[in-house]
């Protein structure tokens, strides 16, 4: 478990008193992150912290000496997350049962705080930008099921209380206009309180009657080494979406996406015009997440709604999971043929990137929309259309979609850029929850620059001498734990359809090794069937899904040459030919592939390089 401070309320408020704690922080944030806290979160850190020490000195409740002993954390990092929660105590209420409480601090005035249109979201102004956001009680909810959904702490017999709260110092609920405590709030405040800096004394209280039975220790060391389960996987999920059963937790910038959809929803009978939402994102930031909940509740309201994606293995997987019942609320991009306009409320169009030129359907080429482009699609089916896209996961020359391309469309069909809802997410879930490892292997690729790039040790990355020796430690790991490990590789040998006995050709050579590619006749059960723990995936088969460990064998159709400094693609070496042929972007197309590979594991990234210039140009970009 990762955080910036921790210590006794006494040692918190000498160090505040003592104008260290910022410090403190600061070089702990350098240790662990090995990049400097920006300067506005540092200034953050010395205001809210030295107005949220006098909570304890008030001297109508000499809360001080009732709690000095207590523990605190402060920036407690989700798991697999890059959110971090502003402050943890612990202790035990009047009944003695032992309690956590968790506060989100707020430098917001009422200044900077305007009303949104989108329900349960506000606008804040940070210098000579805004931003819509989270309202502070729906952004601490989501904190708040995060850390129960993850912490086995939690769903133990004794299981401690979880009491969420935030702190706003700076605003005034007397002070017009009051934003944060309007009446379209307050059902969620009831339910994870905010205080004004009228309120000192109301938290103090609040804190008061949860901390103060007990000194805190035990449940702090409880919390310390609880095991941290497993995310509830996109899988499971799904299973259970169909009960209409609440399973996945939204946080941050997901919360504010997520509002801004269904207030356009909720609106859809008032208007005539269509409406669109962009949400771009990188691996791991939830844009599946988002889409599925948006799902799940639009579902359970009654409203008519599609998810779309271009990975048949994403949408075979989801099929075979939720049964045939649903099975049409899943579709692929070019299955759209003879719908007509407005059919759905709304279309939600996954992995938009991978949105092709023109729409062609094999089964149905005299369809009435063959070869308009696949962008036009959700526009002309639904009222509402929701891409969810990464321009940098583009693996084939004819996906063509772009954010542009998107408002471009929408223009088309009557929507004014400024009537587009543009959403990105930052906060990652994947990859140990690491922005610095997924800034890293952009960088090693070429992809985009990053400032200051490091390799973020908490993500465990191994370099094998022989494919043999990766193979045995992800079959080690699907031993521990069944289906947390898969093997891909990049696309540098045939694909065989299977033998007549049902068995699988073994394509994948390198000297001794030899494995099979996924079932070519089944290859949508790889990410999740028992037998994928023995077969090579593709990046067309892994691609929207995540493990708890992946193996990479880097193939020599991509090497990094050092005499021009730069990646190079070897086409004799590849075998995908509808990336291939006529592909003056191949290079690209790869550097995305691998990119895509490298990015699939939740806890560690194991890789073999076929090409030994290759290994030795990551190994340098390790160690510096």
């Amino acid at each position: 478990m990762r955080f910036i401070y921790s210590g006794s309320i006494e040692k918190f408020n000498n160090d505040v008193l003592t104008n260290s704690l910022a410090d403190q922080m600061a070089q702990a944030f350098y240790d662990y992150y090995h990049r400097r806290v920006a300067e506005s979160e540092y200034r953050a850190w010395q205001e809210s912290l030295r107005n949220f020490k006098d909570i304890f000195h008030l001297p109508e409740l000499d809360l001080f000496s009732k709690l000095k002993e207590n523990p605190i954390i402060l920036e407690c990092e989700l798991p697999n997350s890059s959110s971090r929660i502003d402050v943890l105590l612990f202790g035990s209420n009047i009944d003695n049962k032992q309690t956590i409480v968790l506060i989100e601090l707020k430098q917001w005035s009422n200044n900077n705080v305007d009303d949104c249109a989108t329900e349960g979201n506000v606008i804040v102004k940070y210098g000579r930008f805004k931003k819509e956001v989270a309202h502070p009680s729906l952004q601490v909810e989501g904190y708040h099921f995060y850390l129960k959904d993850f912490y086995k702490i939690f769903s133990e017999d004794n299981a401690p209380q979880l009491h969420s709260c935030s702190y706003c110092h700076n605003y005034s609920r007397n002070t017009q206009p009051d934003i944060l405590f309007s009446n379209k709030f307050q059902e969620k405040i009831k339910e994870f309180p905010i205080f004004s800096k009228e309120e000192t004394i109301q938290l103090g209280k609040y804190l008061e009657l949860r901390l103060s039975a007990s000194n805190g220790a035990e449940v702090f060391n409880r919390f310390l080494v609880s095991p941290i389960e497993p995310s509830r996987t996109l899988r499971t999920y799904v299973a259970k979406m169909i009960n209409k059963q609440r399973l996945f937790n939204l946080v941050d910038d997901q919360i504010a996406a997520y509002n801004a959809i269904m207030y356009r929803v909720k609106n859809l009978s008032n208007q005539n015009k269509k409406s669109v939402v962009i949400i771009k994102g990188g691996p791991g930031t939830g844009k599946t997440a988002i889409a599925l909940e948006v799902m799940t509740k639009l579902l359970k309201h009654g409203n008519s709604v599609v998810y779309a994606a271009g990975s048949s293995a994403m949408i075979n997987t989801l099929r075979k999971i939720i049964g045939s019942r649903a099975q049409h609320l899943f579709r692929f991009f070019n299955t759209f043929v003879e719908e007509e306009e407005n059919t759905y409320d709304v279309a939600i169009f996954d992995e938009a990137h991978r949105l092709r030129d023109k729409n062609i359907n094999r089964y149905r080429a005299n369809s009435k929309w063959r070869n308009i482009p696949q962008v036009e699609i959700p526009f002309k089916i639904a009222k509402l259309s929701i891409f969810l896209i990464d321009e940098n996961q583009v693996i084939r020359p004819d996906e063509t979609c772009k954010i542009s391309l998107i408002k471009e469309t929408a223009k088309k069909f009557g929507i004014n850029e400024s009537e587009i809802a543009e959403f990105e997410l930052k906060t990652q879930f994947r990859c140990s929850g690491s922005d610095v490892y997924l800034d890293w292997i952009d960088n090693v690729l070429g992809i985009r620059k990053v400032k200051k790039p490091h390799f973020d040790k908490k993500m465990e990355f191994r370099i094998f001498e022989t494919p043999q020796e990766m193979m045995e430690e992800i079959r080690k790991r699907n031993k521990e734990k069944k289906n947390s490990a898969r093997i891909t590789a990049g696309y540098c040998w045939p694909w065989s359809d299977p033998n007549p006995d049902g068995t699988l050709v073994k394509d994948v050579k390198i000297g001794d090794f030899e494995m099979p590619w996924e079932n070519k006749k089944e290859f949508w059960k790889f990410a999740t069937d028992d037998s994928g723990m023995e077969q090579v995936g593709t990046v067309y088969t892994v691609q929207g899904f995540d493990f708890d460990y992946i193996g990479v064998i880097f193939g020599n159709d991509l090497v990094y040459d050092y005499k021009q400094q730069k990646w190079q693609a070897i086409p004799e070496h590849f075998y995908d030919p509808m990336v291939k042929r006529n592909n003056p972007d191949l290079t690209k197309h790869l550097l995305n592939t691998y990119r895509i590979l490298l990015t699939r594991g939740m806890k560690g990234v194991y890789i073999y390089f076929m090409d030994k210039d290759t290994e030795k140009y990551f190994r340098e970009k390790l160690d510096e």
